[in-house]
């Protein structure tokens, strides 16, 4: 239940067009639901504007089923993210509304209509496309219009300045860089909004699967510029598009 479902019942209430033990039995599940082997938060929905989402590497087919029915059910938009391949297939057959997404491993079926801000996903390189593509689906499910940036790293800077003027229209900026994880504070130096970086693991030798890209990106001379963790599309996507819609309110 969001904001204005839970408003409209209330309403039901006072006009006396719903009971007050219908409302009750309505409402007894609202912080949470308990499945067993998962206690749903399905209050995240009012506190945040969008619901819990469901990480599905580590859960079975059964477990996931059981999680995603529970979302729906509820009239919740489900976002599924790290899904394997077998799992997605499940998914998809028991609800077909649902969409896969290979690339960035991520499920989506959304049930209501969100609203956020402009987005820009920008990545150094080609192989950081995956974790980008997390970033920037998980941003568009929140309701953010994203702008994707991709392969346009420091080896060859010319290729960011050609985009700068268009990341810069965009409320916030998702920059996804492996290697030295030069990306972040460059752009962060040429444009005037936030900049969320993404440190990934792909590079090789003292790369150190992505820590020497997070130690960069941390260490960011640039101000506007914040970090989240090694290959964590997810967390960048979510950030940003909470910061754009604040933005997009003004």
């Amino acid at each position: 239940m969001d904001e204005k479902a839970l408003r409209q019942l209330l309403g039901q209430v006072k006009t006396g067009k719903v009971t007050l033990d219908d409302a009750v039995g309505k409402l007894k599940d609202l912080p949470f639901a308990e499945l067993g082997y998962a206690t749903l938060d399905t209050h995240r929905n009012l506190r945040f504007g969008f619901p819990e989402v469901v990480l599905g590497e580590p859960k079975t087919v059964e477990q996931l089923l059981g999680i995603v029915g529970a979302l729906v059910e509820r009239k919740q938009t489900v976002l599924v993210t790290r899904l394997q391949p077998d799992k997605a297939e499940a998914l998809v057959a028991r609800f077909p509304k649902g969409v896969y997404h290979p690339v960035a491993r991520i499920f989506h079926l959304p049930q209501r209509k969100v609203k956020a801000g402009l987005v820009a996903v920008v990545t150094a390189g080609t192989s950081d496309i995956p974790v980008a593509e997390e970033a920037a689906l998980t941003a568009e499910a929140m309701g953010a219009e994203v702008r994707r940036v991709y392969d346009v790293g420091v080896a060859g800077i010319h290729r960011l300045l050609r985009r700068r003027e268009e990341i810069q229209e965009c409320h916030v900026a998702v920059v996804v860089a492996g290697m030295e994880g030069a990306l972040a504070s460059a752009l962060g130096g040429l444009v005037g909004i936030p900049v969320v970086a993404v440190p990934t693991s792909v590079g090789y030798g003292a790369n150190l699967k992505g820590i020497s890209a997070l130690l960069a990106m941390v260490n960011s001379c640039a101000a506007n510029v914040a970090t989240v963790n090694i290959d964590n599309g997810f967390g960048g996507g979510f950030y940003a598009a909470l910061i754009s819609r604040t933005k997009g309110r003004r």
